[in-house]
């Protein structure tokens, strides 16, 4: 049981450990210090839900439906597109932590959280149709134990990149420090938007 716990939350983190547009946006929140529970408790209840379908089955039927992933690929380009343009606007207006004019309200943020987590083709490539073909595996006695590993991971990982990066916050309180960050946020986008476009 140990065994599969540990192997589910290896593979979890091994799918979910990379800059991608909802890691980037829970960083940016936690530096910001601005609705991170709302974002990481999004984000937590949304991979639970995935991992847990792809692990009775829903993965099958996700794989049997490409014309679904086609059409949430190119919502997803669109997305990742204007949050990029979003990311250098606020590139343009940054004051620092202290003095920040650009801030989302509530809603904005959840409807931002949302769309990069649903939105992405490899979210349910990923984390439905692989992590459930691999908790079928393990056998009987091994899919709980396993999809509850990939569970705890997800949970541990949106928990630390949230309030790891909150820390961060008083040495990014200048303009100049979010204007970069912005700008590199807004070119992670526009590369995994291209890929996600042509990959």
């Amino acid at each position: 049981m140990l065994t599969h716990l540990i192997s589910g939350t290896l593979a979890g983190w091994s799918l979910i450990i990379a800059v991608g547009p909802q890691n980037a946006l829970v960083l940016r929140q936690g530096i910001r210090r601005e609705h991170l529970g709302v974002v990481v408790a999004i984000c937590i209840i949304a991979d639970v839900l995935l991992i847990g379908s792809g692990a009775v089955g829903i993965g099958a039927i996700v794989a049997l439906a490409p014309w679904a992933l086609e059409i949430l690929r190119w919502l997803g380009v669109a997305y990742l597109l204007w949050y990029a343009w979003d990311s250098l606007r606020s590139a343009r207006e940054a004051t620092g932590l202290e003095a920040d004019t650009h801030q989302r309200s509530l809603k904005s943020i959840i409807m931002t959280t949302l769309a990069l987590t649903f939105l992405n083709p490899g979210v349910y490539l990923d984390t439905v149709v692989m992590l459930g073909n691999l908790a079928n595996q393990q056998g009987p006695g091994g899919v709980g134990p396993f999809t509850i590993g990939a569970m705890l991971g997800s949970i541990v990982w949106f928990l630390a990149i949230g309030y790891g990066a909150r820390g961060l916050s008083r040495y990014l309180a200048t303009p100049r420090v979010w204007q970069v960050l912005d700008i590199l946020i807004a070119i992670v986008l526009v590369i995994l938007a291209l890929r996600l476009a042509f990959g």
